[in-house]
């Protein structure tokens, strides 16, 4: 553990605190007009998953815990572990639904993720910025609608609803953010 000051801690970020590690999920410093600035932490405890929301001013000293980030490749599902391999000597860890959340989604088979992982244990995985996705339905093409902020909804492959310019059509394979699912680009390939 390292100490740190509040207003350095950013999201993704492991802090100690009463003892047990919180992984921070959001990290907001507020700079009012008058008074001190302050440093919000929402928080998600890695033993029980249980979040949490702190306050802390810029100055106040944080335990920063050390991670290990780590290449790791996804394989499949089982049950509700997820499993992934290292690349380096083939080891495999299961990984809970938990701490993917709902980027879950976007695995795909042998997708690269970086997972951090504290005293062995996985306490955060993230995954690339961006996966190539088939739209799977969409409604057709509407000749002459040519405006270019107009979008129309489509499924992905992956269940994920998004918005897609009018000249997308199903079949096609496109770049999402995994951020947010929202449509980049078409795929380049």
């Amino acid at each position: 553990m390292v100490s740190v000051i509040a207003s350095s801690i950013r999201k993704g970020n492991v802090v100690e605190k009463d003892g047990k590690l919180y992984v921070v999920i959001r990290a907001e410093n507020i700079h009012p007009g008058k008074g001190t600035p302050v440093t919000h932490l929402e928080m998600r405890r890695i033993s029980d998953g249980v979040k949490t929301a702190e306050r802390y001013r810029t100055t106040d000293s944080v335990e920063k815990a050390f991670i290990e980030q780590s290449k790791y490749n996804y394989l499949y599902q089982d049950g509700e572990h997820y499993v992934f391999m290292d690349p380096n000597n083939f080891e495999q860890i299961h990984v809970s639904g938990d701490i993917l959340g709902d980027m879950n989604v976007y695995l795909t088979e042998n997708m690269e993720v970086s997972m951090s992982l504290h005293d062995g244990t996985p306490i955060s995985i993230e995954l690339p910025a961006r996966v190539v996705l088939e739209i799977m339905e969409t409604e057709p093409v509407v000749k002459g609608q040519t405006a270019s902020s107009s979008f129309k909804p489509a499924v992905l492959s992956n269940g994920v609803r998004t918005m897609v310019p009018p000249h997308i059509s199903a079949g096609t394979r496109v770049v999402v953010q995994t951020e947010d699912g929202a449509y980049l680009e078409r795929a380049k390939e």
